[in-house]
């Protein structure tokens, strides 16, 4: 027997726990969204090792700031 995808399910997920825009919602894939359904469940995600956190860092730094200013406030 074939089961209907859970449509109210789904959007209620999305709209209601994550909070997203339906426009961001609309647009996920539904990978993405299982993806962030098990963030959000404790389903097995893993923090990045320190190593792989710096050089995803180093890939891609943040436009626009500078280590030099970024405890200057006003």
């Amino acid at each position: 027997m074939r089961h209907a995808f859970p449509w109210n399910d789904a959007i209620a997920f999305g709209l209601g726990v994550l909070r997203l825009p339906p426009a961001a919602f609309w647009a996920m894939t539904p990978r993405e969204l299982a993806a962030a359904m098990s963030v959000v469940r404790g389903g097995g995600t893993v923090a990045p090792s320190r190593n792989t956190l710096e050089d995803l860092m180093s890939a891609f730094p943040d436009i626009g700031t500078s280590e030099q200013g970024s405890d200057h406030h006003g």
